[in-house]
């Protein structure tokens, strides 16, 4: 998972579905504990690939305040650290991704190659494609490391009312290389269609935070094999 010291998103170094804990909006109080505690039950090598910081309606001095703790908790597990929305955000902290909405975010819609100019090479990029293929090709040749598909079941974190087909993660599975990412409402008891579909990541927020984060680390990590 690592390059020169980056940690990133990649399909290419591992054979298994792996996890890319989304955090909750309220990152504060004790949640680097529970980060921490999450990371400590993945092991090293264990089932947590990713961590996306997911913060709304604070400034990028805030948003840098909360970030700076959970970044080093991942840097010091070997997990990459994603910033949600703001390149700006990304770039000033070094962070390890950015991943990009079709919604319009904090700084307006940006595209895959604005975001590599400004972030350089080696940070992933990864762009939510909800439940079509298009847009995912359209990611890709604007030279996305990853693409998202989702929502898969109803979530408890982000409405939406995209339902993209098992069939189009086999279909990109077989025929794309860059690694996909499953999103909305996957728990432990319903991945398991998804991983055998070929998926390379699960997303998951509420299914880790909304409980016992070790016990749904570990949980996952039974599915995961």
């Amino acid at each position: 998972m690592s390059t020169n010291g980056a940690h990133h998103v990649s399909s290419t170094a591992m054979s298994n579905c792996q996890l890319y804990l989304i955090s909750p909006l309220d990152v504060s109080g004790e949640f680097p504990q529970r980060l921490e505690r999450a990371l400590e039950a993945s092991g090293q090598g264990g089932p947590v690939a990713a961590f996306q910081f997911r913060v709304k309606d604070v400034d990028q001095h805030e948003a840098a305040r909360l970030a700076e703790p959970l970044q080093a908790i991942c840097a010091a597990h070997d997990v990459a650290f994603v910033v949600n929305d703001s390149v700006a955000l990304a770039k000033r902290l070094g962070a390890d991704g950015v991943h990009l909405g079709q919604q319009d975010g904090p700084e307006g819609i940006l595209d895959v190659r604005e975001a590599r100019d400004e972030l350089g090479r080696d940070v992933q990029i990864g762009v939510t494609c909800h439940a079509s293929r298009h847009l995912a090709l359209e990611a890709g040749e604007a030279g996305a490391d990853y693409v998202a598909f989702g929502s898969f079941f109803p979530s408890e974190t982000k409405q939406s009312e995209h339902r993209p087909e098992l069939s189009m993660i086999e279909w990109w599975a077989e025929m794309v290389e860059i690694p996909s990412v499953g999103i909305g409402g996957i728990t432990p008891d319903n991945c398991g269609p998804l991983i055998e579909a070929g998926i390379d990541f699960l997303a998951v927020s509420h299914a880790v935070w909304g409980g016992d984060e070790v016990a749904a680390v570990k949980a996952f990590a039974d599915k995961l094999g």
